[in-house]
């Protein structure tokens, strides 16, 4: 049986490729880990829900310039390039594997948004995944380029967007961008999350048909021609780590010498500003270009890691994470909505500000850099990649180790 027919051993993996994914998978979380206590418009407009200063205010910068569009865009690279693992560019049983998997993983996204948490993006990934894998044959100079113009076309939507409604009087007022809701709206959505977990399913699964169309509406291309590029880096040897070790080091310093800085001094306008819409749309933009350049440069300094044998046991808990990244991007999501939603105790929804989350953020990524490890010395898979898998096989996969 060839390769992309059976599910990859665990010596033919490429160790470059989970650590990256275990990287991007702890990153995310510090993104969406605010949208499961704070009203969701806070994520557009800080001030919207909960206090925006000081302490807050810092922990919305760090996410902002480390964190946002970032590691999502690491997540959708390597999407890309599962696409190209698993796939593969011949016309056989591998191409109907990959959409049986993208049929399965529509199924758990379908559950996981309507029934968790709004920001689900495996509905997206599954879907736009379906599309992708059409571009496999592509020369990695054609996916490149195929890719960019997707992702300009998309933050060119974005600017013209916000251009125009920097120009237009009145709308770069707060309620003009439908973000913050009048007083019984917000406590009619706070109570509602407050009052436990099946209350606020209403409202979780109304967001989330409202994240999906918009998400995959706007933001669809630019996940796709990310896809694309992951696709590219993959064929390139880059995200295998194939380079030698100067250019990766070379192209490290330099993404994140540029783009760094730039989201520093844009987000401290903001704060400084005091979130007015009017530097808000800078940072945006900023970022819609600069997240990419970022996300370049970390996988970069991944790959530069990656390469040097002195840093295997720093590599380990996170090429664990990686191998375990589907079951810890749900896991993830089971622990913040116990949290905010009182399964386990008081609900902290509304209840805990921003710079509290973050210390909840470093708290699952110490847990899930311990038992990842220590889960895969006894078991081949995650709970939920032994899933995924054994449906999209139609049977059964081994899940123990066996012993050599």
């Amino acid at each position: 049986m060839s390769l992309h027919t059976a599910p990859v051993a665990a010596k033919d993996r490429f160790a470059s490729l989970d650590v990256l994914r275990g990287v991007a998978v702890l990153g995310i979380l510090m993104v969406n880990a605010p949208t499961f206590f704070i009203y969701w418009g806070a994520m557009e407009y800080p001030p919207a829900h909960m206090d925006a200063t000081g302490a807050n205010a810092d922990a919305w910068r760090l996410m902002t310039v480390f964190f946002e569009q970032k590691f999502i865009t690491l997540f959708s690279a390597l999407f890309g390039a599962g696409i190209m693992l698993i796939a593969g560019e011949a016309e056989n049983a591998s191409l109907k594997l990959h959409y049986r998997r993208m049929i399965w993983l529509l199924v758990f996204g379908l559950v996981h948004g309507f029934v968790f948490w709004f920001g689900d993006i495996l509905t997206a990934y599954a879907l736009i995944g379906m599309l992708a894998v059409l571009f496999r044959r592509m020369s990695v100079l054609k996916l490149v380029l195929w890719g960019l113009a997707l992702i300009l076309l998309t933050n060119l939507i974005l600017v013209v967007n916000e251009i125009s409604m920097s120009v237009t009087p009145g709308m770069m007022e707060p309620s003009a961008f439908g973000v913050v809701p009048d007083q019984e709206s917000l406590d009619m959505w706070v109570n509602a999350y407050q009052s436990g977990f099946w209350p606020s399913r209403i409202y979780n699964a109304i967001g989330n048909v409202v994240a999906q169309l918009s998400g995959i509406i706007f933001f669809g291309p630019r996940v796709l021609g990310v896809m694309l590029i992951g696709m590219a880096l993959y064929k390139s040897g880059f995200l295998l780590a194939r380079w030698g070790v100067g250019v990766y080091g070379g192209l490290a310093a330099l993404c994140l010498g540029v783009g760094l800085p730039a989201l520093w001094w844009a987000s401290t306008r903001v704060v400084q500003s005091d979130f007015a819409h009017d530097t808000l749309w800078i940072v945006g933009t900023i970022n819609a270009f600069a997240s990419l350049i970022v996300a370049f440069g970390y996988a970069s300094l991944v790959m530069l890691i990656s390469k040097l044998k002195v840093l295997e046991l720093v590599r380990l808990p996170f090429a664990a994470a990686g191998r375990m990244a589907f079951t810890n991007y749900l896991t993830q999501t089971f622990v913040m909505v116990s949290l905010s939603t009182g399964v386990f105790g008081a609900p902290l929804y509304g209840a805990i500000e921003r710079h509290e989350i973050v210390y909840i953020v470093l708290t699952v990524w110490l847990v899930q850099l311990i038992i990842s490890p220590l889960w895969l010395l006894v078991f081949r898979f995650g709970p939920f990649e032994w899933l995924w898998r054994s449906l999209s096989y139609g049977k059964l996969q081994p899940i123990l180790k066996t012993k050599a």
